[in-house]
């Protein structure tokens, strides 16, 4: 007898195209529901909200800049403006993720990066009042009474978190001085409102802890593994504390009208220092592939050229006002960079993905 032929496996189904299988979104389109990514509403990041810290930022700069060196004041104004706008746009946004997906934004919340990037919503409120006050005054009371309860507490929530929970050192970067540092902004609308007490509590807590937090941070880049690419345009934000604190410190002291003292020059300088030492790693950045996390270049360039901006012109320095004119190019350069890549992002579908 013949042995029986073993029975015949059937034909495999053709592959999916590549794009089909991987679920990748079309060129030109917003990536649509899969099974494995869920819908691009889900990823909506929370990060996204340093789009307003960095717009606003750049507003108030060139706001500053046609205070004390005259340049039109319609570019700071329609600056702030857009600012406004994409924050409706943002916050309607991740409002309708959280309605729709809450579980991903507790996961997010509990994420420990991604958490240090909620206070960037108060921060927002807190920058947007800055730019409301000449022009509504109750909107700006409302925005800054709004921020500066969020921030705090958030503030309080997260510094409770790294206290009683186990915290690993490699999970630290410079966005931990975003829930922090966030505090000193208060006082730049808080002490024309007349919330001097309030200001100067906001202050106290943002200034004595980035000192702390500082050290940390410094200590974690140098003797640990390095910062992920990913997570490089965060050493950014290492400008923003005395660039803001300079800024702040001069509000507290009385404004236009206040004397410059030893504290507001080391802040300036050590921003300035800091700068420096940034501008020398450009090669890095430059390589780090586009993601949400370029918008941590934005707000500390930003705040840095408005501070430098005032400096100089208190000063009188010529050599300072040029230095202040470089540093308010450069950061419209990396703000306007930053802001078409975004809507490159947007446009063809790689914005709102998993990471």
């Amino acid at each position: 007898m013949s042995p029986t032929p073993a029975p015949q496996t059937p034909p495999h189904p053709p592959a999916a195209p590549a794009d089909t299988a991987s679920g990748a979104a079309p060129a030109g389109a917003i990536p649509a529901a899969t099974s494995a990514a869920g819908p691009w509403l889900m990823h909506v990041p929370v990060p996204l909200f340093a789009v307003v810290m960095g717009v606003t930022g750049l507003g108030i700069a060139w706001r500053k800049a046609a205070h004390v060196l005259h340049v039109p004041a319609a570019i700071g104004e329609g600056i702030l403006a857009l600012a406004g706008l994409l924050f409706v746009a943002i916050a309607c946004l991740y409002g309708a993720k959280a309605l729709r997906f809450p579980k991903a934004v507790a996961h997010e919340f509990g994420h420990p990066v991604r958490a240090n990037f909620f206070p960037a919503i108060s921060i927002g409120m807190l920058l947007l009042s800055i730019a409301a006050l000449p022009h509504a005054h109750a909107v700006a009371v409302a925005l800054w009474s709004v921020g500066a309860a969020v921030h705090l507490t958030l503030t309080v929530t997260l510094l409770k978190r790294w206290i009683l929970r186990e915290v690993e050192l490699v999970h630290s970067n410079p966005a931990w001085f975003i829930p922090i540092v966030g505090n000193v902004i208060a006082p730049l609308t808080g002490m024309q409102i007349g919330q001097v007490e309030l200001s100067w509590f906001f202050f106290s807590v943002g200034m004595v802890f980035w000192v702390v937090l500082l050290t940390v941070m410094i200590y974690r880049i140098i003797f640990h593994a390095p910062l992920p690419v990913k997570l490089l345009p965060t050493l950014f934000i290492l400008l923003a504390p005395p660039s803001v604190g300079y800024l702040s410190h001069m509000a507290l002291m009385g404004g236009e009208a206040a004397a410059l003292d030893g504290l507001a020059r080391v802040l300036v300088h050590i921003a300035l220092f800091k700068a420096l030492l940034l501008l020398a790693m450009a090669p890095t950045f430059l390589k780090v592939p586009f993601a949400v996390s370029w918008w941590a270049f934005t707000f500390p360039s930003a705040a840095l050229a408005a501070a430098t901006l005032d400096y100089a012109a208190r000063t009188g320095s010529t050599g300072l006002t040029m230095v202040a004119w470089a540093l308010l190019a450069a950061a419209t350069v990396i703000i306007v960079t930053v802001f078409l890549r975004t809507l490159r992002a947007l446009v063809g579908g790689h914005l709102f993905v998993p990471e």
